[in-house]
């Protein structure tokens, strides 16, 4: 037998849902606000792009990651090396993915894999790309990154959080903000 879907039977599956599905119901003074701490910055320096250009997924991009520095409170270190693959889709956004490792002041090695998105207009990319200083506020650059310490080391905590980062690019590479999500 089939029920037609009427007002009344729309009104009862959304009673039903919200016993099941309580947070369907939670309206956005019950939303928890988002928690976010300071914890770093990075400052990277980059190597010329290598680009594949016309592959499945876009244009591919990969950009060694030459060195430059982290610092933040309780955290010193410079960053060895590693690359940022990118691929630029159709519409014009760059998918980042970064990995790479840095070495604090008291040696221990740490690796980071960080994703993100960069896009602007045709005019302030082109700008990017040729290695102008272009004001932050002109594009989307943003990232999360997963973070791995030793286990024992002072650092293990950065293993236990997500961060997410407002990123700048420079001509010589590019500068991360970073926050730990509570």
């Amino acid at each position: 037998m089939t029920i037609p879907f009427t007002p009344i039977v729309g009104r009862l599956v959304a009673i039903l849902l919200v016993g099941v599905l309580p947070s369907a119901a939670m309206s956005l003074e019950d939303t928890p606000p988002l928690k976010t701490e300071y914890a770093f910055v990075t400052h990277v320096l980059t190597g010329d792009a290598l680009v594949a250009e016309h592959t499945p997924d876009g244009n591919t991009r990969y950009v060694p990651i030459i060195g430059g520095t982290v610092s933040g409170p309780g955290l010193k270190g410079t960053i060895l090396s590693g690359g940022d693959s990118q691929v630029v889709r159709s519409d014009g956004v760059f998918v980042i993915e970064a990995r790479y490792m840095f070495k604090t002041d008291d040696n221990v090695l740490i690796s980071v894999l960080n994703r993100g998105m960069r896009h602007a207009s045709a005019a302030v990319m082109a700008r990017l790309l040729k290695g102008e200083h272009v004001p932050a506020d002109q594009y989307y650059f943003r990232t999360v990154a997963q973070i791995e310490a030793p286990v024992g080391s002072r650092y293990e905590a950065l293993n236990k959080s997500l961060f997410v980062a407002m990123a700048e690019r420079e001509p010589t590479g590019a500068v991360l903000h970073f926050y730990r999500i509570d």
